[in-house]
Formats: C-alpha cells, sequence, structure tokens
C-alpha cells in the first residue's frame, strides 16, 4: 500500500527540460563552454543549480560569474512564459488521486513556484511543494525525499516515487521508496538508454493517461 505519492516537477508534471536544457547550452557556450543536450541530460538533469555549478567547475576550470544565475533564470522565466506546457493528463492524475502528494524539485522556489503558476497547478501545488533549498544535499541524495516522508508522517518503505531523471531515481531507491520513472517528456531520447544499476525503477510509464492503469488502488473511487 502507498501512503504517500512524491512527484517530480521538471520533466514530469511539466515539460520544461528540454527549454531549460536548450537554454543552458546557448547561455554556457557564451562563455566557451561547449556541452550538447547530451551532456546536460548526462550531467545536469535532476540536479540543483550549486551541482551545475560545481560541475563546471571541475570539468571545465570555470567559475561561473556572479550574474550568471540571474540572467539564466530571468532569461530561461521568459522562454518558459513563452512555451511552458503542463504533461498530458497531469491535471487528471492530480485531481483524482486518493491518497497524499507532494512536489519534491532540485528547481529554486522561485522557479518551482513560477513554473507551477504558468501551467494553472499552483493552486493545487502550492502547499505541497518542496524544493532542495529545504535540505542539505540534493539528488541523488535521498535527503528531500525522507524530508517529504517525515513531513507526511509517512513511512519511506510506503511512499511512491514519479521521477523522470536518472539521478531522482537514485534519491528514490537510495530513501527506499517504490520508484516509477516516467519517459514521456520530451527531452528524453527514444529508445532510452540503459539505466544504471543504482537507478533501475520499479516501472516505466510514457503517458499519464495510464497512471492509474499501473495501481488501480491510487484512484479515488467515485
Amino acid at each position: 500500500m502507498i501512503d504517500l505519492v512524491i512527484f517530480d516537477c521538471d520533466g514530469v508534471l511539466i515539460d520544461s527540460e528540454i527549454i531549460s536544457a536548450r537554454m543552458l547550452v546557448d547561455e554556457l557556450a557564451g562563455l566557451g563552454v561547449r556541452i550538447d543536450l547530451d551532456y546536460v541530460a548526462r550531467h545536469f538533469l535532476g540536479r540543483s543549480y550549486p551541482t551545475v555549478m560545481k560541475q563546471i567547475r571541475v570539468e571545465f576550470g570555470l567559475d561561473l560569474p556572479p550574474e550568471f544565475e540571474d540572467q539564466y533564470r530571468a532569461r530561461l522565466m521568459s522562454a518558459f512564459a513563452d512555451g511552458l506546457q503542463i504533461m498530458p493528463h497531469v491535471r487528471d492524475v492530480l485531481e483524482s488521486i486518493d491518497m497524499p502528494w507532494c512536489v519534491a524539485t532540485s528547481s529554486s522556489p522561485m522557479r518551482a513556484r513560477r513554473s507551477l503558476e504558468l501551467v494553472g497547478l499552483d493552486g493545487v501545488a502550492r502547499d505541497r511543494l518542496f524544493t532542495a533549498t529545504m535540505v542539505e544535499r540534493g539528488k541523488p541524495a535521498p535527503d528531500l525525499f525522507l524530508l517529504c516522508a517525515a513531513r507526511a508522517g509517512a513511512d519511506p518503505g510506503r511512499c511512491l516515487v514519479i521521477e523522470d531523471s536518472v539521478n531522482g531515481v537514485r534519491a528514490g531507491r537510495v530513501a527506499g521508496m517504490e520508484v516509477w520513472r516516467f519517459v514521456g517528456g520530451s527531452h528524453l531520447p527514444k529508445p532510452l538508454p540503459e539505466e544504471p544499476q543504482d537507478a533501475i525503477p520499479d516501472r516505466h510509464f510514457d503517458s499519464f493517461e495510464h497512471f492509474f492503469s499501473l495501481d488501480p488502488r491510487l484512484r479515488r473511487r467515485a
């Protein structure tokens, strides 16, 4: 039985990862850092901005200037305003689920709130939002998911995590939770690359239209 469902945000509730990946590639190119979308997927997907900064420092010997984060976020929010979309059937799932749920994201609180607002989910997710700023270690550490469970008074072994990234799946596995990987986002390649042994989910699904068919007990009875 499941007592709490924990949804990732970017790439799960909203189809944002392809927008942010392309923006990051372009912004870093202006500083002489040449990466591609595959590099972003392998090293940055599901991770917080400080982790991205550390990776760039180690890999390319570059300390991003202080103004980079604000400029990147401002341009990203402008791009989100022009093209961010909610994942198909997500709203139906959130309105029909029969147990407590929350959102756990590596995004900053401002970005997460604004993203949810742009797709009309701010009202249902406002008091259920957990971000990496609330814990010492972000994904792939389990801290954020364990915080969600603790706040809900739920046993981690009775929590279900919905993730799209390898790092998010890793975090859920280490937390001792059931993990379903959503692979329907526009940022994930088809076919999906082989998953590392420490990041193999319990199930895969590519559309929230089929969410309740995976476990009918999750749906609220009419």
